[in-house]
């Protein structure tokens, strides 16, 4: 059995976008946190297509140490999704996330083991402290945690800490898309996952700047969508279509009940209620297609737990 063949106790999973002054400063940080813990550990940078010169620092980092390995994206696809393809390449027992800006401090990580120890299987950091301007991120940032804790039921106080410590198998369930990286924690406990928080670190960017804006806000809204979907009714799909397709049924009712009222009292010709005639069809047509989704959606439940318990 080779080295390569050993699970590690540790994986850690950075992804990185134009910070080519800040990717060798990650790694010294990181490899210095890692030897002093005295646990296997792999590590594994994921470059979103950055333009800067930060896939060539990766390159040269990764041809000198065998713990790192280097994933590097064509274009720009988003933290999401460079995340999804570090998780998954990953191998440890414990996956740890940061961010490449060095505003998480590696020196947290061992803080988030002892807190994983205790029997939780996600452990989320809180900048108790942050180091960023009030109005543009701070005062941001309150609100959409404020949002996302209300919609998701996932109390903490900071949502948007990409320094995390997960169980690797529970991890390695969900799959990430859109700015769903946002929302790791609501989307493992679906799962049953145990969540905890922990005070961590924050210091102020000293290299390079800020990719989050405000152009975000709209997917990320529809991702919480999806996620307050998921959790109401993935166990059971049926009853959400349903609630839907018996409003598209009475509105069809409501239509037809209309055109006969029209037709029998006040003696209308059968050609003027074509326009009421039509949209009962279409409700009512509505009405079973999205019951027809419910089922679907039933039989998809039902069949990945039947796979699960076999």
């Amino acid at each position: 059995m080779t080295a390569e063949d050993v699970q590690p106790e540790i994986s850690v999973v950075i992804p990185f976008y134009n910070e080519v002054e800040n990717a060798p400063r990650v790694w010294t940080a990181l490899e210095k946190t890692l030897r002093q813990m005295d646990l296997s550990y792999e590590v594994i940078f994921v470059d979103d297509g950055s333009t800067d010169g930060t896939q060539d620092v990766l390159r040269e980092l990764a041809k000198s140490n065998r713990t790192l390995k280097v994933i590097l994206f064509r274009a720009n696809f988003g933290q999401s999704a460079a995340m999804a393809a570090g998780f998954e390449a990953t191998r440890g027992k414990v996956v740890i996330a940061m961010d490449g800006d060095l505003q998480n401090d590696p020196a947290d990580i061992p803080k988030l083991l002892h807190k994983l120890k205790e029997g939780y299987d996600v452990v989320s950091g809180w900048r108790a402290d942050r180091k960023d301007k009030l109005i543009a991120r701070k005062i941001p940032s309150r609100i959409a945690n404020r949002i996302i804790c209300s919609v998701t039921d996932v109390k903490l106080h900071d949502t948007g800490c990409s320094l995390k410590a997960f169980h690797g198998d529970t991890l390695r369930k969900i799959s990430l898309y859109g700015e769903l990286h946002r929302f790791i924690p609501a989307l493992l406990r679906i799962e049953g996952a145990r969540i905890a928080e922990i005070p961590v670190t924050h210091h102020a960017r000293k290299y390079g700047t800020s990719k989050y804006n405000l152009s975000r806000t709209f997917r990320v809204i529809m991702d919480l969508v999806t996620i307050r979907l998921l959790m109401k009714h993935l166990q059971n799909p049926l009853v959400f279509f349903a609630r839907i397709s018996f409003l598209f049924f009475f509105a069809g009712a409501a239509a037809f009940a209309a055109s006969v009222y029209m037709l029998s009292v006040q003696n209308a010709l059968f050609a003027d209620l074509n326009i009421l005639l039509i949209l009962t069809a279409l409700l009512w047509a509505s009405s079973f297609q999205f019951l027809l989704f419910g089922l679907v959606g039933k039989l998809v439940v039902n069949s990945g737990t039947r796979k699960i318990l076999s």
